[in-house]
């Protein structure tokens, strides 16, 4: 008989929020000792945990987790970033190191850092707190050829999974989504485009910054990527998976994993900026209740982003200009997700505190 492979068992297992623990929460959260909604975006985060987990009031999260996916892509011969390649295994270094920015804000924040290598070009050399899972060596040019076969996707999509469950089973209780890629908000853009049906000129963003020039030539690189693999918003969601193997990422699919992954625990995902975006809009796809187990972040600079927002029906809860990726802007977001758990869960009801509830006439 046919083995079930790790996206299969993933997909059985997400199952819509569970409606009564959030109805639970949200009649919580009206009778706690303030004007109904004055926590505002709070509320709606803690709702959403006591959704996630099936548990009202949900627990504070007090072990989360950053996954950080490495990878490289093919695309990076169109002159998209004036970034060597070389630099994504620089930063593995910087990252297994502790000296990067995610590793900064983690510390601080009490975040747990993982570092995977599920595509970056060039060798990584063996390090404590580093997960060598390489599916190959970068993607190819997805302007010129499908940047994945279907077999290389679903092993990066597997990937993830094992990511995700692994520190599931260590006792994670939050995750987040992280990655470094040279050349990645290219990739995240003919996502976008084609999952939402946005023109690759609204997608397209500045990346690291580049200029005009180079502006064009990635808008260009999305436009002729579409073109050549027949994506639009139709065939992107009829084989998910086809669409992220023709013009995603290595580390797009591990995400894509990573949060289906968590959605199949039960675990809230905090979904970083726009590359994760694009991976939560291959997961939507793949399995619509996903989105059920996810919060945003915060709102990326890259303008694909907010197209990807709008598509999966999120919030950001940070809005800040950020546009590093690394897992930054999910990281940031910790200390908010917690807190509206513990408001939800330490806040005193009107009637326990003896104060009157105005709203009750």
């Amino acid at each position: 008989m046919p083995t079930t492979s790790a996206l299969e068992r993933v997909l059985a297992a997400i199952l819509p929020g569970d409606a009564a623990a959030a109805a639970q929460a949200r009649t919580r959260e009206d009778a706690l000792t303030k004007p109904r909604g004055a926590l505002g975006a709070l509320e709606d985060v803690a709702v959403r945990l006591a959704s996630v987990t099936h548990t009202c009031p949900p627990a504070v999260p007090a072990a989360p987790a950053v996954a950080v996916f490495a990878a490289d892509h093919g695309v990076h011969a169109q002159g998209v970033t004036p970034w060597p390649q070389e630099v994504t295994a620089q930063m593995v270094a910087n990252f297994v190191a502790g000296g990067a920015a995610v590793n900064a804000l983690a510390r601080q924040l009490g975040v747990r850092v993982v570092v995977v290598d599920v595509g970056v070009a060039a060798p990584v050399d063996p390090a404590p707190g580093l997960w060598q899972r390489k599916v190959r060596a970068g993607t190819r040019d997805l302007t010129a050829e499908p940047a994945m076969t279907r077999d290389e996707a679903e092993a990066a999509l597997a990937v993830g999974i094992e990511v995700a469950e692994h520190l599931a089973d260590e006792g994670a209780d939050l995750l987040l989504t992280g990655d470094m890629g040279i050349a990645n908000t290219t990739a995240s853009a003919a996502l976008v485009a084609a999952f939402t049906g946005a023109h690759a000129e609204a997608v397209t963003g500045r990346g690291t910054g580049v200029d005009d020039d180079t502006l064009a030539r990635k808008v260009d690189a999305v436009r002729t990527a579409l073109r050549l693999h027949g994506l639009n918003a139709e065939t992107a969601a009829a084989d998910p998976v086809a669409a992220l193997a023709a013009v995603g990422g290595l580390e797009h699919a591990a995400l894509a994993g990573f949060v289906l992954a968590g959605a199949g625990r039960r675990i809230p995902v905090v979904l970083d900026g726009v590359i994760a975006g694009a991976a939560a809009l291959v997961a939507q796809a793949l399995a619509p209740s996903v989105v059920d187990a996810c919060l945003a972040g915060h709102r990326s600079a890259e303008p694909g982003h907010a197209h990807a927002l709008r598509a999966l029906g999120l919030r950001p809860l940070v809005d800040l200009d950020l546009r590093l990726g690394e897992g930054t802007g999910a990281v940031l977001a910790v200390p908010l997700v917690q807190a509206a758990a513990a408001a939800l869960r330490d806040m005193a009801t009107f009637d326990a505190a003896g104060v009157v509830d105005k709203t009750l006439g």
